[in-house]
């Protein structure tokens, strides 16, 4: 019996392929085939160490402390922010800090730091002292006091602490400021138990030598210094203060020879120029000295002081022109050979030298028969400085050469200019 009409096929059709689907497929694996061997050999597991392992903060602070024995002040301030980037609850490393800043002349960011690490352990006699020594060098000396006061009371055998109070005292005593009658007697008994208590300390031997050369005992004051300069003998301001120390002692070779050693180390500095020039002047080299002041120019062509002391070594040294140059660029500004622009130099008391550069500027305006523009600077410093004696005198012979130029009329004129 045979079926019919049956759609029943032993032959099948085949299905048909569906290439997108295919082409997916395709793409998926290439995809993770890539994933694979590409992007996961330099995947970081989760939780994993690095290959690259992150500092600890102590190598941090040990770089700080030798960047600091070799006097790279600027380098150990790099360093200890590092550590406290890697590590910011630790108050040692803030203090550790701020001292280098204030050795670095940064008072205001030293001031921070101690603040900083006062913020995370408020009875850290170390955090106020260096405080205090930050408020010191600004000029806030009631508020100097206040922290060393505080510091000593929860360490009051720390001769660290003993010498920060040593500066405080004698920086009122030689300023005439602070809240007390006889400074300098605390100064000095504070600076002697420095030394006692902490006899390898730099700052004892260095706060004990300047109250020596601020009380006139520079033979001793040296030897201090010295001693400072054996704990380490790379700090500039220490061989700065020995440079003027040496300089009052009447030693001007030694003086130079600190005053470079001073710019060795800190090559920004324009101080060491400055003195090397004025000490060079006081022996008569005012060629050698306005080579020096120069050199102070060049490391900051903005700055009027810098000028004035300039023409006055330019005008000892006979160079008239150049000196005139200098000088009016200091008291009336202007712009300088570079472009940039020198503001007036203001005239106020407290340094004599200010004064000395507008009389001297104003000689030479008298000299070259141009009275118009000298009288009235001598007018300023009758006004801003009544009490210069030498600008008293200088004035006085500024106004008789302008009698003698004008022909004996009236050298003094009928209105004061506004200074």
């Amino acid at each position: 019996m045979y079926l019919q009409g049956s759609k029943w096929s032993m032959r099948q059709k085949r299905p048909r392929i569906n290439w997108f689907l295919v082409v997916m497929v395709v793409i998926l694996i290439a995809i993770v085939t890539y994933v694979d061997r590409f992007i996961l050999p330099t995947a970081q597991t989760p939780f994993m160490p690095t290959f690259t392992a992150t500092r600890d903060p102590e190598s941090y602070v040990v770089d700080g402390q030798n960047l600091f024995a070799e006097g790279k002040l600027f380098q150990a301030i790099d360093a200890y922010m590092e550590a406290i980037r890697i590590k910011p609850d630790d108050p040692a490393i803030y203090i550790a800090l701020a001292r280098v800043q204030i050795f670095a002349g940064k008072y205001d960011e030293a001031l921070v730091n101690a603040e900083n690490s006062l913020l995370l352990n408020p009875n850290n006699s170390n955090a106020h002292a260096v405080r205090g020594w930050a408020l010191t060098q600004k000029g806030d000396y009631t508020a100097a006091d206040e922290s060393i006061k505080e510091a000593l009371r929860i360490d009051p055998t720390n001769g660290i602490i003993q010498a920060y109070k040593a500066f405080l005292f004698g920086r009122m005593f030689e300023n005439n400021a602070g809240p007390y009658v006889d400074p300098i007697t605390v100064a000095i008994e504070s600076s002697q138990a420095a030394v006692t208590l902490t006899p390898s300390s730099l700052e004892a031997h260095w706060a004990r030598a300047y109250i020596l050369q601020i009380t006139d005992n520079r033979e001793q004051a040296v030897q201090e210094y010295l001693l400072a300069i054996q704990i380490n003998p790379n700090i500039s301001e220490i061989h700065l203060e020995l440079g003027v120390t040496y300089r009052g002692l009447g030693v001007i070779d030694a003086a130079i020879q600190q005053y470079t050693l001073a710019n060795t180390f800190n090559p920004s500095d324009i101080r060491p120029y400055l003195y090397s020039s004025r000490a060079l002047a006081s022996i008569g080299e005012y060629a050698k000295a306005a080579q020096y002041a120069e050199s102070a120019v060049a490391n900051d062509p903005v700055d009027p002081y810098l000028r004035g002391n300039w023409g006055f070594m330019l005008y000892k040294d006979f160079d008239w022109p150049n000196a005139m140059i200098q000088l009016a660029l200091a008291v009336n500004g202007g712009t300088n050979e570079e472009g940039q622009l020198v503001p007036p130099q203001l005239l106020i008391g407290g340094d004599p030298r200010i004064a000395q550069y507008f009389y001297v500027y104003a000689i030479l305006l008298a000299k070259s028969d141009r009275c118009g523009e000298a009288l009235p600077i001598t007018q300023q410093l009758i006004t801003n400085v009544p009490n210069d004696a030498d600008a008293a005198y200088n004035v006085e012979y500024i106004q008789q050469l302008c009698a003698q130029s004008l022909g004996g009329a009236s050298a003094t004129p009928k209105a004061t200019p506004t200074p």
